[in-house]
Formats: C-alpha cells, structure tokens, sequence
C-alpha cells in the first residue's frame, strides 16, 4: 500500500474514532449490561415470583385507562407479568404532548400515571442507544455514530491488514505503555471485528432505517413504498375504525383464544388498536420455539368479537419481517441462553474498551515528549475521554443504587448528578489525579451494590447463593467483580502516574 493511501485510511481511522467514540463507549457500556434488562427487572423488584392471580387486573386496569383517557382508544400497549418483570402495566403515547405514560393500579385499584421508561432499567436500556441525550436526538445521531463507527473498522482493517497474521497476538509488555495499548486496541478490534461489523450495521438499520427509505419514498415510489412495505411491519393490514362502539372482549378471553390457536405463546405483551371500536384489534406479541434466529410471534384479535384474525410465526414471516426481526435478535443477542447474554456482555465491554484506548492512543500520540506543558487540545480530549467513560461507568453504579433505594423519580436524575460532576471533575481536575480519583469512586459505587441490595431485599449474597436466588447472586457478584476491575484500574493508574513519563498527561504534575 502506498504510504499516502496508508496515511488517508489512518486519518480516517483517527477522526471517525474520535468523533463517534465517546458516544459509541456509552452506547457499549450500557449495551452490555441492558442484554441483561430482563433479569435487572427481576433483580430490582426483590426476585419476586409472577402471581398467578396478578393477570386478574388486568382487564380493570384497560377499563380505568380508557375511561380516565380517552384517547388512549387509538393505541396503547398492556405489558403483562413476566418477561418484563412481574408488575403489570400499561404505556400510551400521548401525541399532543409526545410524551408517554406508564399506569399502575394501585393496592386500592386507583389508576395512576408516571413518565414512561423513568426506571434505572428501562434508562440503561435507552442509554445504549440515545447515550443520555433526548430520546428521538440521541437515537437519530446514534445512527449516524453507527455510519462513522463503520468507517473506523473498515479504515482500521485496511490499516492492520498487512501485519494482522504477525501482530495478532503481540501484547508487548515493556517500559512502552502506549505500544501495550496499541497492541492491546488492535487484538481487541480483530478478534471482535464480526461483531462489530454485525452491531455497525445492525445499529445504523434500527435506529435510522426509515430516514434511509425517505428518498426512495419521495423520489422512486410517489410516496407509496411504505405501503408496499405495510405487510413487513404490520401483523396486518391496518383497518379504518368502524366508528361504531363495542364492549372490549376481556383480557383473559383474549389470552385464552391466542392460546388456542397457538398452545406454544408465552404472550408477553398486548398492543390494543381502536379499542371499544367495532374493527378493533388487539395483537398479542410473545416468544414461541422456533429454528429460526428470532423467536417472536403474535396473533391478532378482534377486541369486539374475540374472533382470531391471524397468527403469525417465525416461519410465516416474509423476507422483510424476517430480516427486520433477525437483525433485532442478532443486535440483543436475544435468540440464545445465557452463553449468548455473557458472551454479549464480554463483547460490549470489549467494545467499550476499543473506544476508550483509541482515544487514549490519540492523546499518546499527540502529547509533547520534551516538556510538561502539553497542548491545550490534547489536555481537554483527556478530560473529555475521562470524564464521559469515567462518568458512564460511575453514573450506572449509581443507577443500581438508586434502583434498590430510591423512588423511581430519582433514578435518572441520579445517573446525570454523577455523571455531570464526573466530567466536570476530570475537565478542571489535572488528569493523572481525576483518573485515579474517579476509578477509586466507581469502584466504591460499584462496591456498595451488593450491600443496597441486601438493604432492598433482606437477601445478602450468600443467602442468594444458598437459597437458589441465583439472578440476585449474579449480580451482586458481577458488581463485586466490576469493582475489583475497577480498582486495580485505580492502582495501575496511580503507578503510572508516580513512575511513567515525567512529560506526560498522565503523569503527576510537577510541585512548585
């Protein structure tokens, strides 16, 4: 390769890493624990069992949303007990207000309202892909962070190709801290490179597919490819209210004829569309046994009849379903058991650590050997780098905590409390002392998960393991091991920063 080739792929490398990077390490950190988000429901809600007379309200709780609003009729959806934890709830849009709403029937059968998805685990789960920006904001510049990650590894592949047989396993340990690092971003970025091919791709698809049809809708199709495209998105073909009003089937009749016609639904949601409408419908969303990647199936009811309108299985999909749904099971490593969830979590984290040290090799790489006084570029990056990766990290142990102690009004603003004073701490603070500093504090946060759960739940960690509570003991245990992690991070930085480099950032600034 000519060496101005190497140079432009470089510069690619470089800019595309740095400018999505930051981002794309929230985005991996987060992602690697919400692969997890079912068991972090049961984990927060005490390991409690699904009652089996839990479903019995579920019908008042339909009957009070739609009388106390009305417009809700036009769509919303019922989460039943289990899959996404054991409370039952129900999520309507509000278009007037473009919020969304979560509501509860309290002990005495009072219907209440709260911000949808102000949980510590819905807000991880969003986290992954809007990194704590507004949802609609973060989830678009997620998909264009997606395109410019795609960049990265292809520029990174043609750059690492040449050396990649030879270099592969090359860890060298030695005085040179930033040739460990290189080697260690390169091993990392090769060995996982097909899943990040599959999260670059996947990503930018589900976050940004529809802006991607936007030209062929208004150019090619005379606006009609998204009508064409209706049978890959719907269950079925949407139908006009009738505007005549019909008693709602209840929801256990509902759940017994979706039972009938397919005996292997585990229904683990409900979209209602026009209820109390003579053409309503309901469509049961669950899991089934399938041989296919995805296992999600549904079937449609008329919520004034009760009679089945369609059953649809993964089998039954057509090549556009199947593909949607396929890179949505491959992208939250939903189609296996827990081998898949951990080697998913490995992979996260190893992806958030990709971002972190090209980041930390742009600083390297950039910092004047000859003095103490570096560049003011490179000295704010590493407050940056610092402060959003330390920040992160530090901000979801302190959602786990605040999960187990605190009113779920409190839980996202805790995350942004600690992550805001994080970033300003490494921005002000001189950057060998934040990074020791704030990896001791993440390690104290991530320390005390165990101990606020047992405060939570009366369960300490050996009591889990002994009475087979066994989401609980993992993790607590993860938390612990993440601690652990988080600590020796502390010491390593702390020995550099008294024996590496004198004329380096990450060296302890000079006295006097």
């Amino acid at each position: 390769m000519k060496v101005a080739t190497q140079r432009t792929f470089r510069a690619v490398h470089t800019w595309t890493g740095l400018i999505a990077g930051m981002a794309l390490f929230i985005a991996f950190y987060a992602g690697a624990i919400s692969v997890f988000v079912h068991e972090l429901y049961d984990w927060q809600q005490q390991g409690e069992l699904v009652q089996a007379d839990s479903l019995q309200q579920a019908q008042p709780l339909v009957d009070a949303l739609l009388q106390q609003q009305p417009e809700a009729s036009h769509g919303f959806t019922l989460l039943l007990p289990g899959h996404h934890g054991p409370e039952l709830s129900a999520y309507w849009y509000d278009n007037s207000s473009g919020t969304q709403h979560k509501f509860k029937l309290s002990a005495d059968n009072q219907l209440s309202q709260n911000p949808a998805r102000a949980d510590f685990v819905s807000f991880i789960y969003d986290l992954h892909f809007t990194a704590g920006l507004p949802r609609t904001t973060g989830m678009y510049l997620f998909g264009l962070f997606c395109l410019l990650y795609g960049l990265a590894l292809v520029s990174g592949v043609v750059i690492y190709a040449p050396v990649f047989l030879k270099d592969l396993f090359a860890l060298r340990l030695g005085p040179s801290v930033k040739r460990m690092w290189q080697d260690a971003h390169n091993a990392v970025g090769i060995l996982s490179l097909p899943f990040h091919i599959l999260f670059a791709w996947s990503g930018a698809v589900l976050t940004t597919g529809f802006l991607m049809l936007a030209p062929f809708q208004l150019a090619v199709f005379d606006g009609k490819l998204l009508d064409i495209l209706e049978p890959d998105f719907e269950v079925v073909p949407h139908v006009e209210p009738a505007a005549v009003q019909k008693p709602l089937v209840s929801v256990h009749e509902l759940l017994a004829t979706a039972k009938t016609a397919m005996p292997q639904l585990e229904v683990e949601s409900m979209f209602y569309h026009d209820a109390g409408d003579l053409n309503g419908t309901v469509t049961l969303y669950g899991a089934i046994d399938s041989p296919t990647v995805t296992h999600s199936a549904a079937a449609v009811i008329n919520t004034a009849s009760g009679e089945l309108i369609k059953t649809l299985t993964p089998e039954e999909f057509t090549p556009g379903t199947a593909f949607l749904r396929g890179i949505q099971s491959l992208h939250y490593g939903d189609f296996g058991n827990y081998p898949v969830k951990w080697l998913y979590f490995v992979l996260g984290m190893a992806g958030a650590f990709l971002f972190y040290s090209g980041n930390l090799l742009w600083i390297e790489s950039r910092r004047n050997a000859n003095t103490a006084l570096q560049p003011r570029n490179t000295r704010i990056m590493a407050g940056l780098t610092l402060g959003i990766a330390l920040g992160c990290m530090a901000g979801v142990s302190a959602l786990f905590l605040a999960g187990a102690l605190l009113p779920e009004a409190l839980h996202i603003r805790c995350y942004y409390l600690v992550f805001f004073l994080v970033l300003l701490w490494c921005l002000v603070r001189h950057p060998s002392k934040a990074a020791v500093e704030m990896l001791m504090l993440t390690a104290l946060l991530s320390a005390f998960i165990p101990v606020a759960s047992f405060i939570q739940s009366g369960q300490h960690l050996f009591h889990s393991f002994w009475h087979g509570h066994w989401i609980r003991f993992s993790v607590d245990v993860t938390a612990l091991v993440m601690a652990w992690c988080f600590w020796r991070m502390a010491l390593a930085a702390k020995k550099r920063a008294r024996t590496g480099p004198a004329n380096s950032l990450w060296a302890l600034p000079a006295k006097g």
